[in-house]
């Protein structure tokens, strides 16, 4: 048997009573559990919450012992309800995706559909109504995968109470219009109590009182044949509205009075409440025998003191009145008194634990973004100096050491820009740039530095992109690309000898804009139902099996997810077991004008020249001045030998201050410039140098940070940016994109 834990304050936006206890009728059923759930409602009932808690952590600390998972997902429902009346949705959203995960693994549908409306409901609390508008939709598909109409009926009654929340009343009602037949055919009162206090809200916000008055009696009726308090306190406050609403005051304030009688209540005020109907009631009982008496003595005396009478009843009925008046305005100023007390204490509270999270944020990213640098400085002396061995002929055994130590130290950057990646995401650091750009050849480039990878593990590439696409287009060509690196990426790492298509289309187009689908698809491993929604999770990957096989750290689809979201876009996935996956999303661009495609624009549309040979390289570096501006005197030489490797002629400076002087002094074709210097910081030595050399390319080599925004390199002179440590293709590839593009003007 179902019971309440008791009147919820959220009742009126959810559809059925979630925070629910199974107690057995029958004494000689109970087990230890069921005991501790009983125990745990007396409490409730008791509005003890605490103790509620902790005998419903003790019950399911029993149900672990016991493997029960079906009643560990339902304590933790009740548990999820609980936090949620007390305000701690993030509590509560823990505990009913525990009760999710379990129903999961049961395939327990049902089970699985109320908690996907319970959900919904918490994020409605939140005003998240995007994410509460999916799991609503979740619930749904279950529902109709059924045919089950009743609980149909149920979500189309919490659409219409979110579109409610929205102050949308018109697409509330036709919701909850949709819904009422079902609802009031389930004989479920308190369903049917909070669909009429809804209706209620929505025709009054629609501006149609006398619909609005019909429909919350209605619901006061059925809540107080119920003992619904709050719903009685909510539909008082309602009517209070309406009445006022209406001019008709003195009725409102009459409902008002109920309201506050009932907020007496939770409060812990019934005593007081008690003796105040008492004290009203012998006051009111002593007028009744007052004017008992005064009519007495008028009939004996109504031909002389007929006036003298009626006069004294009037007297008596005026201050009856005043002294009613005067007692509900005095107890509503007391209860208004309590209720700003209350509110000042939980602001307070609230502003003390947000600054809190304030500061440790802070901190978080502080720290991130020095260990970042720090880890990056000595990372570029591994790969670099990696490299160079690789160079000097080793042995075959020592060629195979170097190798390994080269993967080692590309893993170790990925892992790096992956976590600094996500942390600025989450600190909202990532801003999206407009820029005109070639879309096709940035796709390329992105298949390009990834072609080596699918090859190793005997993957091939299929490449279509729609001919009927402009050729270039205005959006953020960085974020594309990473997009496209993460998901192609991906693909590569779960597909082993498959293929792996890459494929761009046109979706739809207007005068000014158009918008593209983007589908990434593999032959790879697939990814069961059940993993698919988690996948998109930070450091999540389906399963600590694919962890251990694959490695890596779950976190570029997550990346990927909020990258989307910025440009107004969602990932999407379709995936079967051994047959592979297909990811797939939209993006709307600008198109870009005649004139505009005439303009240079080398920050987002550079030359990218893939796998150079060394031979190529030292062609297009031979004689080539190049200054390098750096402080860290391993970067230094690390540098100047791979670029002496090639012939190129190098000078190095300690200092963005020398590093002004020298370009006064002398012409070089490219500058490598560090950003973070003990002196002269880089940016500020390239705002200096473009005062008087607007033509040399100049690159900031630098380890970024996540407080970097590279945006600002370019806006302050670069012509490009080499975060270090870099894969030497990245590096060479992008230094002899600026040596040509030099060659060609």
């Amino acid at each position: 048997m179902l019971k309440n834990i008791f009147v919820i304050l959220t009742s009126l936006y959810v559809g059925i009573s979630y925070g629910q206890f199974r107690i057995s009728e029958d004494p000689v059923e109970k087990d230890e559990i069921q005991l501790l759930l009983d125990d745990a409602y007396q409490a409730s009932q008791d509005w003890d919450i605490e103790e509620a808690i902790a005998k419903l952590d003790e019950a399911r600390d029993l149900a672990r012992q016991k493997e029960d998972k079906t009643s560990i997902a339902h304590v933790s429902e009740v548990i999820a309800k609980l936090h949620e009346d007390r305000g701690d949705y993030a509590r509560a959203i823990a505990e009913i995706r525990n009760a999710i995960a379990i129903h999961q693994e049961l395939k327990d549908q049902n089970h699985l559909a109320e908690n996907y409306i319970q959900l919904s409901s918490l994020f409605i609390s939140q005003k998240k109504f995007k994410t509460a508008q999916t799991y609503l939709d979740l619930a749904a598909s279950i529902y109709k995968t059924q045919r089950d109409t009743d609980n149909i009926a149920l979500i189309d009654l919490n659409r219409g109470i979110l579109f409610l929340y929205q102050k949308q009343p018109e697409e509330a009602l036709k919701y909850l219009k949709k819904a009422e037949d079902k609802v009031v055919l389930s004989n479920n009162k308190f369903q049917i109590a909070s669909l009429y206090y809804n209706m209620a809200n929505a025709y009054f916000l629609n501006q149609e009182l006398k619909l609005a008055e019909d429909y919350a009696n209605n619901a006061y009726k059925i809540s107080q044949d119920n003992n619904y308090k709050t719903n009685i306190l909510e539909s008082y406050q309602l009517l209070s509205d309406i009445s006022a609403a209406k001019g008709e005051y003195m009725k409102a304030l009459i409902f008002l009075t109920n309201s506050n009688n009932y907020r007496d209540s939770i409060f812990n005020a019934q005593k007081q409440t008690i003796a105040e109907k008492a004290t009203a009631k012998y006051e009111l009982s002593s007028a009744r025998d007052m004017i008992s008496d005064l009519s007495e003595e008028k009939k004996k005396n109504e031909k002389t003191i007929k006036f003298t009478q009626l006069a004294s009843i009037l007297s008596v009925a005026l201050i009856v009145i005043l002294s009613l008046l005067t007692i509900s305005l005095y107890k509503n100023n007391n209860l208004r008194a309590k209720a700003n007390n209350l509110l000042s204490d939980k602001n307070t509270e609230l502003t003390d634990a947000k600054e809190k999270a304030e500061r440790a944020s802070q901190s978080k990213a502080e720290f991130l973004s020095t260990i970042s640098h720090e880890l990056r400085t000595p990372l570029y002396a591994v790969t670099g100096l990696t490299h160079l061995l690789l160079q000097e002929n080793p042995t075959k055994e020592q060629k195979e050491h170097l190798k390994s130590l080269k993967f080692s130290g590309e893993y170790l950057l990925s892992l790096i820009n992956n976590i600094l990646d996500l942390n600025k995401l989450e600190a909202q650091k990532v801003e999206i740039t407009e820029a005109p750009f070639n879309l096709q050849k940035r796709v390329k480039d992105v298949l390009v530095t990834l072609e080596k990878s699918a090859k190793d593990r005997g993957n091939n590439f299929n490449y279509v992109f729609d001919p009927t696409i402009p050729k270039r287009v205005k959006g953020d060509p960085l974020v594309v690309s990473q997009i496209l690196i993460n998901l192609v990426g991906n693909a590569i790492k779960f597909t082993e000898n498959g293929e792996i298509s890459i494929k761009i289309s046109k979706s739809s187009e207007t005068k000014n804009h158009v918008n593209l689908l983007f589908e990434i698809q593999d032959s790879g491993k697939g990814i069961s139902r059940e993993h698919q929604e988690r996948i998109f999770e930070n450091f999540s990957q389906g399963s600590v099996e694919i962890n251990r096989k694959y490695g890596g750290t779950g976190l570029g689809l997550s990346i990927v997810r909020n990258l989307l979201v910025l440009l107004g876009s969602e990932i999407k996935l379709t995936s079967e077991l051994e047959k592979g996956s297909n990811f797939f999303f939209d993006l709307k661009f600008e198109k870009v004008a005649q004139d505009e495609i005439t303009k240079k624009s080398p920050a987002v549309d550079d030359i990218f020249l893939g796998d150079l040979s060394e031979t190529e390289i030292t062609s297009l570096l031979t004689n080539k001045r190049i200054l390098i501006v750096e402080d860290n005197k391993i970067n230094q030489m690390i540098t100047k030998k791979i670029l002496l490797k090639h012939d190129a002629i190098c000078e190095v400076v300690d200092d963005g201050k020398y590093a002004i002087e020298a370009m006064r002094k002398n012409e070089y074709d490219l500058v490598l410039m560090d950003i973070h210097m003990p002196e002269v910081g880089g940016i500020e030595a390239t705002q200096t140098i473009r005062q008087f050399d607007k033509t040399t390319p100049i690159l900031a080599l630098t380890a970024v940070s996540m407080t970097d925004d590279l945006n600002e390199f370019f806006s302050n002179g670069f012509d490009e940016v080499i975060p270090k440590p870099y894969k030497t293709e990245e590096f060479f590839s992008k230094i002899c994109a600026k040596v040509k593009t030099e060659k060609i003007t």
